[in-house]
């Protein structure tokens, strides 16, 4: 059954709350940082205007934004993780 807005409200309002005062905490750290931020940081702010588009489809429109878009698999990773953005200097 589909769920009223309100419903949706009451139910997820706190959570996305904290996400986005976890966001806001994180781009204060930074800011504050030494140094030039690198090519995450610069993803990460690029996304996020795609927040207040109206509609569905944010999310879907933000991961693939923040998504390695070559179907090539490097030979040898550059890091022991992924980094969560693609970087288009490189």
């Amino acid at each position: 059954m589909k769920r009223s807005k309100k419903e949706v409200l009451d139910a997820d309002f706190a959570a996305a709350r904290a996400g986005v005062l976890d966001v806001a905490a994180f781009l204060d750290r930074v800011d504050r940082g030494e140094g030039e931020a690198d090519f995450r940081y610069h993803a990460l702010m690029d996304v996020l205007p795609l927040l207040s588009a109206s509609g569905p489809g944010r999310v879907r429109a933000i991961l693939e934004a923040l998504s390695y878009r070559d179907n090539t698999v490097p030979e040898t990773a550059a890091a022991k993780a992924a980094c969560g953005a693609p970087n288009l200097s490189k």
